[in-house]
């Protein structure tokens, strides 16, 4: 990444978008996102909280500076990805990484970006990555976790992120929130859906080898892993008991999960507990999921107040975005 960045906790998990891109790449099943007399709505439902805390930039970072915090990463919202259609997303993809660019560079170092990228065609996707790469302010991608009924271990999605290996690109795993028959009601799309598809990616890159292939890759899941700490245990015995499990890597998965990085949004504190078990101490960054209702309202202070100091969070988030880490004892 280049440019500079403010000192302080760093929260990778953040979302944006422009305005004039609120009505979502092509083929979206949505409805698109607009504006209603200031308050967002996806389709006809309400997001519950302003359009500006999406859309305008001097409102995020009057957010970040009241948490206390020093920056913060953006990235499209879910719905933005451009799965639906993504032979006709070209010109989304590329008017929002160019828009991301522009606001980013116009904070000071308070906000960091991460940019939309195809995952249907790798000539396509090496092209906006190689943009991606040169711009200042941008660190990476933001990328659902599966794609197509796939996940990282397979195909395209796996040479993308070779891709974003080789041109040193942060990748961040957001769930989009797919809908099954059986999550139609209590928000279980959401409040299962989302830990569950993170869980997957989690499993197809541990299980598949891809960290074996390519060990400089820097991957964070959001909402602290999903379910992926909590069953790490079962899937050791399953490599270590099954060929059909062991085939894809040559090392038990908690070794592989070592090496993803995972944001602190887990809601109790026993998980980032049990998460803590099981990660890296170096790879556990900060989140909160602005500005969505099920966002961490204490980023920075729910992780400090159950025994993660400033400095490490600092520290993590930079390494995770490519930085040379500050010193700790500053």
């Amino acid at each position: 990444m280049n440019g500079a960045l403010r000192a302080g906790v760093i929260d990778v998990h953040a979302h944006w978008l422009p305005r004039d891109l609120l009505a979502l790449p092509p083929g979206n099943p949505l409805g698109g996102m607009h504006d209603r007399d200031g308050e967002l709505f996806l389709g006809q439902s309400p997001l519950s909280f302003p359009t500006s805390a999406m859309t305008d930039v001097d409102t995020i970072v009057a957010d970040t500076l009241k948490n206390g915090l020093g920056a913060r990463v953006i990235s499209a919202p879910p719905f933005a990805f451009p799965v639906h259609a993504p032979a006709e997303a070209d010109d989304y993809v590329a008017a929002y990484n160019t828009q991301l660019a522009g606001a980013v560079s116009r904070t000071d170092g308070t906000l960091v970006g991460l940019g939309l990228v195809r995952l249907d065609d790798v000539d396509a996707a090496r092209r906006e990555l190689t943009k991606l790469a040169a711009a200042d302010g941008i660190a990476g991608i933001a990328v659902p976790p599966v794609v197509d009924g796939r996940s990282y271990d397979r195909g395209t999605p796996r040479r993308i992120l070779r891709i974003a290996a080789e041109l040193g690109l942060s990748v961040l795993v957001h769930p989009m929130q797919l809908p099954r028959a059986e999550w139609d009601h209590h928000y279980l799309v959401n409040l299962i859906g989302n830990p569950v598809e993170s869980t997957t990616a989690v499993a197809a890159l541990v299980l598949g080898g891809v960290l074996e292939e390519l060990p400089g890759l820097r991957i964070c899941f959001v909402h602290g892993g999903g379910c992926a700490p909590s069953l790490l245990g079962r899937w050791g015995h399953g490599w270590r008991s099954r060929d059909d499990v062991r085939r894809g890597s040559t090392r038990p998965p908690a070794e592989s999960f070592a090496l993803l990085y995972f944001d602190t949004i887990t809601h109790d504190p026993d998980v980032l507990t049990l998460l803590r078990a099981h990660a890296s101490p170096e790879r556990i960054v900060c989140g909160s999921d602005y500005p969505f209702d099920m966002a961490q309202p204490d980023p920075a202070g729910f992780p400090l107040g159950h025994g993660i100091d400033a400095a490490t969070l600092e520290a993590n988030g930079r390494r995770f975005l490519g930085l040379t880490p500050v010193d700790a004892s500053r």
